[in-house]
């Protein structure tokens, strides 16, 4: 048997209670309410009430509709309440007065017997002994209770069938829980709603869900009396047969004007004390003027409120201070990211430059890399080195010009575009603004979106730029914009021209190795509710979790891997298992299961005849490509496979040509070409594969395979050939180049045109790498080809050519 004190009694709970079902009530403690009751059940337990000191636990059911509720209709929470007074109808139903006393959980309820009875413990001792508070929690409640009175005394105000007496029983001193059950008796709610408020587990958070409640129904309440205003005023007046308000009297459209002149001087005040500059208060005082005139319900009305309301809550004049302290923008940098040496050289010049001169017209950056290098934490970084507000905008798949520029205010839903809703979210006129994925932007019949760009970027424009749905000019030229890509191709050429473009490689093994240290590793713990430092990952383990389970330039698919140690760790945890102190190198299969990827295996040792080592450019980084070359017996033909695009296949094309040319030197019979066909393929024929810098690579292994000349294993080329033998300069040298580190390669065979391209190298990659500059086809093969020795076999038995034609 459990106690239950109170202020005024002292209340001796049964450990068994009958219990009466209740359809869409829900009562509360401290209320006195009569209830009918007809029910075969619950009429038997106000019988058996009377052996319990007629007590009974009333309980809501889930769903009314059911007759004859059993354990899972009802809810397990109910109010302990005392019959008060029970009167017989002729009908034969009951009208019985109850009073709430406690709250109550059902352990176990039967439902075998006449009445409904529950083994019942008491749901929380809150009602019973209240806690002793200190001087400052009590304050802090009282003002909390404070804030539900006035709430609850304007929802009685606004709602016609609560009276306005009930307020002036509601006193915040005393007891809180008192308080807080009363007034969520002489709530109108839901029944679910009001079950979830009995079954707040302390008064604090009983007080917090009567606010939302509270607010959320004086919103409600007021918008429905404004639109019956505004049916009355559109149908005329309170002798309308439209007239749907309660207790409407002669002053309801007195009322009605008297709220909407209201609302004028509202924004009247806002437009005043704004810091519109004048172009725009002009603008929204002539808006205000067409505002008042109007019928407040006509639909140009509504319009008018939504666009003054843009123009006043629009940054025009606010601003952050920057924060132009070149060593702690140096700080901030170095915390927060490791490696990138360019990008953070840019931006401490770009602090420097605005410390001496104090404003610069805000430049655009481009960030291009491949994904996962932490181009976008890059543009939050900036921003917060700088002192200034973030925001980001996400481009991808972006096709409507209106996503830019706004949709025009004769359109219904009409809004501005992202560039100005990003200002609004950011609060100031010169805040870090990054647009991510501008490489993705599409186009159709809505416009082109890239080109609406142009004037957003171009410093010239930018301070005058024009939203279709603001009409008017807005300054953004001290905006700092960051734009991010994963390649340049995908950005149109007047974009390109107008921002500075950064590149971004991809991250080499042991600056991974300090990323997963310093930060994705305590990340991680932290977000799987291991502690600090706690578990460590050695060093061998992290080498073993990129080599082994990651193929990529950045670091997502490492954070990844890293997420599922933790996950594994954190249910060693939970399951009570001992989890080891540091994870090494031998943890990491159990952990992560199988490997995903082989260590690099370019045949060392062996005879790699008619397969070359070829450096490629990707989105995602650079990687190393074989090309293999056959020759079989056939009518010369050429055979490409390995989903090659048009580039390719031409440097294909022209690397044939070039071997053909050079027969005499190479020791073949010049129409060797007459009973063969050449197949070049490149594996990993899933992948499309595209880009001028092949040329070389497929010449050296055709020719290997037509001299039977093996190729070294440890060497890797890039460069485009010409018919003459001449090797072209390309691209993504740095993404190449660490590619070669990442794949086993010790040289590296580069065009003479791209020696400048070393200055701008990774210093691991020059002291592991070494670089044979080239100018023509002949250096390639002498740095390339193992040995050079007699004829091929296909040349002693070539008597007559024909020439190959791609098949």
């Amino acid at each position: 048997m459990a106690t239950l004190r109170r202020a005024e009694d002292q209340v001796e709970i049964p450990d068994r209670l009958p219990v009466v079902a209740l359809r869409d009530l829900v009562f509360f403690p401290y209320i006195v309410l009569p209830i009918l009751i007809g029910r075969h059940r619950s009429v038997a337990a106000l019988e058996e009430a009377k052996h319990t000191d007629d007590l009974v636990l009333l309980v809501a059911q889930k769903n009314p509709a059911i007759d004859d509720p059993s354990a899972g209709d009802l809810f397990r929470i109910g109010t302990i309440a005392r019959v008060i007074q029970v009167t017989r109808l002729p009908d034969g139903t009951s009208r019985v007065v109850l009073e709430g006393i406690g709250r109550g959980r059902i352990r176990r309820l039967t439902t075998t017997t006449e009445a409904l009875r529950a083994s019942v413990e008491l749901f929380t001792d809150l009602e019973a002994d209240p806690p002793p508070e200190a001087p400052d929690a009590s304050e802090e409640a009282a003002a909390a209770r404070e804030r539900i009175r006035r709430l609850y005394a304007e929802y009685a105000r606004l709602h016609d069938r609560i009276p306005d007496e009930l307020t002036g029983l509601l006193s915040v001193e005393g007891d809180g829980v008192r308080f807080a059950h009363l007034v969520s008796g002489h709530l109108i709610l839901p029944s679910v709603e009001k079950q979830e408020v009995l079954e707040a587990t302390n008064g604090t958070e009983q007080l917090e869900l009567l606010r939302q409640i509270l607010v959320r129904e004086i919103e409600i309440l007021r918008i429905e009396r404004k639109l019956d205003r505004q049916i009355q005023l559109q149908f005329g007046g309170k002798d309308s047969p439209f007239d749907l308000s309660p207790g409407t009297s002669l002053g309801g459209e007195k009322r009605a004007q008297s709220d909407d002149k209201e609302e004028w001087e509202e924004i009247a005040e806002q437009i005043q004390s704004g810091d519109l500059p004048p172009h725009a208060r002009a603008r929204a005082e002539k808006e205000l003027t067409r505002l008042r005139k109007l019928n407040p319900v006509a639909p140009e009305a509504a319009v008018i409120r939504t666009h003054l309301d843009w123009l006043v809550s629009l940054p025009w004049t606010a601003r952050s201070q920057d924060n132009l302290d070149v060593a702690h923008a140096s700080d901030i940098l170095e915390a927060e990211h490791f490696g990138l040496a360019e990008v953070k050289e840019r931006v401490l010049d770009h602090v420097a430059v605005l410390s001496l001169v104090k404003e610069m017209r805000g430049p655009i950056l481009c960030l291009v890399g491949p994904p996962g290098v932490g181009k976008t934490s890059l543009g939050r970084s900036i921003a917060h080195a700088l002192g200034r507000e973030f925001v980001r905008v996400s481009l991808g798949g972006v096709r409507d010009e209106a996503e830019i520029r706004g949709h025009r205010r004769t359109y219904v839903g009409a809004l501005p575009g992202r560039v100005l809703q990003g200002m609004r979210r950011s609060g100031t006129c010169n805040p870090v603004f990054l647009l991510d994925e501008i490489d993705k932007l599409a186009r159709d019949f809505h416009g082109d979106p890239g080109a609406a760009l142009l004037e957003v970027l171009d410093p010239e424009q930018n301070r005058s730029f024009t939203d279709h749905y603001l009409e008017i000019e807005y300054d953004l030229s001290d905006v700092l914009f960051v734009a991010t890509a994963n390649t340049l191709q995908g950005v149109p050429e007047p974009l390109r021209d107008r921002m500075e473009v950064i590149g971004l490689t991809g991250y080499l093994d042991t600056e991974k190795r300090e990323i997963a240290h310093r930060f994705l590793w305590p990340r991680q713990l932290e977000q799987h509710g291991l502690l600090p430092g706690s578990i460590s990952l050695a060093p061998d383990a992290v080498h073993e979790i990129i080599a082994r389970y990651t193929r990529e330039a950045g670091v997502r698919e490492l954070n990844r891997r890293l997420s599922r140690v933790a996950r594994k760790l954190a249910r060693m945890f939970a399951d009570g298992e001992e989890a080891p102190a540091v994870i090494e190198a031998s943890h990491v299969p159990e952990l992560l299961g199988p490997t995903t990827y082989q260590s690099p295996d370019r045949d060392e040792g062996k005879q790699r005849i008619g397969i070359a080592n070829g450096l490629a450019w990707t989105a995602s980084g650079g990687e190393v490509m074989d090309v293999e070359v056959a020759i079989l017996p056939g009518q010369g033909n050429l055979r490409l496979t390995g989903t090659l695009g048009d580039v390719m296949k031409e440097s294909a094309q022209a690397a044939v040509t070039y071997a053909r040319s050079r027969a005499d030197l190479l020791g073949l019979d010049p129409h060797f070409h007459e009973k063969i066909d050449v197949h070049i393929h490149i594996p990993e024929g899933a992948t499309p594969k595209d880009g001028p810098s092949a040329g070389i690579t497929i010449a050296v292994a055709l020719i290997s395979a037509l001299t039977d000349t093996p190729t070294r294993a440890d060497v890797a080329m890039t460069g485009e050939i010409t018919l003459r033998g001449r090797v072209l300069a390309v691209g993504g040298v740095k993404e190449k180049s660490v590619a070669a580190l990442r794949g086993g390669m010790s040289r590296i065979v580069l065009p003479a045109a791209n020696a400048h391209d070393l200055e701008t190298l990774p210093e691991e990659v020059l002291q592991n790498l070494s670089f044979d500059l080239v100018r023509t086809m002949d250096e390639v093969m002498e740095a390339v080809l193992a040995g050079r020795g007699g004829p091929a076999r296909i040349a002693r038995d070539a008597e007559v050519g024909v020439s190959i034609s791609p098949r």
